[in-house]
């Protein structure tokens, strides 16, 4: 098991992580760093390490959390999309063949005063 060593806060760690997942490890240590150093400019530089590091856990739990609601809502427009295309598909259909019942007819009544026409 690889070894990674990542700062947060200021603070050393070493972390251990799946073969490969060294560079994802570095960088959502970083994450955590950035939210752990917005948590500290939030409750004030006397707090301690575990306030910190709850509120920098808050604040990114906060963003996945509007991440969730975004894509949920983004899933739901596309499935809202895919109902209206059916429903204009279907729509089309209906339309093309009521325009193909209203040539036939034209045709018949073409064909009929043809008739007429021949015979007079």
């Amino acid at each position: 098991m690889p070894l990674v060593n990542v700062m947060i806060n200021s603070r050393a760690y070493t972390l251990g992580c799946d073969e490969g997942e060294e560079d994802h490890l570095k960088e959502l240590a970083g994450l955590v760093d950035t939210k752990a150093r917005e948590a500290l400019n939030m409750v004030g530089q006397q707090a301690g390490d575990t306030k910190m590091m709850l509120m920098a856990a808050l604040l990114i739990a906060d963003e996945h959390h509007d991440a969730v609601r975004t894509l949920a809502a983004g899933r739901h427009a596309v499935a809202g999309s895919a109902e209206e295309q059916k429903s204009l598909h279907l729509r089309a259909e209906q339309a093309e063949s009521k325009a193909a019942d209203m040539l036939e007819s034209a045709a018949a009544r073409l064909e009929a005063i043809a008739a007429r026409l021949a015979h007079a």
